[in-house]
């Protein structure tokens, strides 16, 4: 049986307007990987006292990317996720990381874009895409 089997599809009284807009990521040391996204991808951090949560955004919208930390038997690094960064040109971008040092893996050539990968401080994988930027 499908996870869907037997649902009614949902009209538009039924179904909000959902969006994802924000994630939630586990990792080992907030202060550490706060400072990385703001670092390398342009983050401003947020903080509130006794939330055991920190925020980051970007001034002009978008994802906003929640820290929290992980439980000492919490497993990081899995590849069941992967927080995909647009950027116009990947080559520039890795280039550009590398010299502040964060190493992007092989620009790879996909269909009219671009992509490379690499990993956060915890070991989640990140890449960066010139995907959204393609021309159909």
């Amino acid at each position: 049986m499908s996870a869907t089997e037997g649902l009614a599809a949902p009209n538009q009284s039924q179904a909000p307007n959902l969006g994802i807009n924000r994630i939630i990521l586990y990792v080992r040391d907030v202060e550490m990987s706060a400072s990385f996204y703001a670092f390398f991808f342009g983050f401003k951090v947020m903080t509130t006292p006794k939330d055991r949560l920190t925020e980051l955004f970007m001034e002009d919208g978008g994802v906003r990317l929640l820290l929290h930390k992980a439980g000492k038997a919490q497993k990081l690094g899995q590849v069941s996720l992967k927080l995909v960064f647009d950027v116009e040109d990947v080559c520039a971008f890795s280039s550009a990381c590398a010299d502040k040092g964060l190493k992007f893996g092989t620009i790879h050539q996909a269909d009219g874009y671009e992509f490379a990968n690499a990993k956060d401080p915890d070991g989640n994988a990140i890449q960066i895409s010139s995907r959204a930027f393609k021309t159909p």
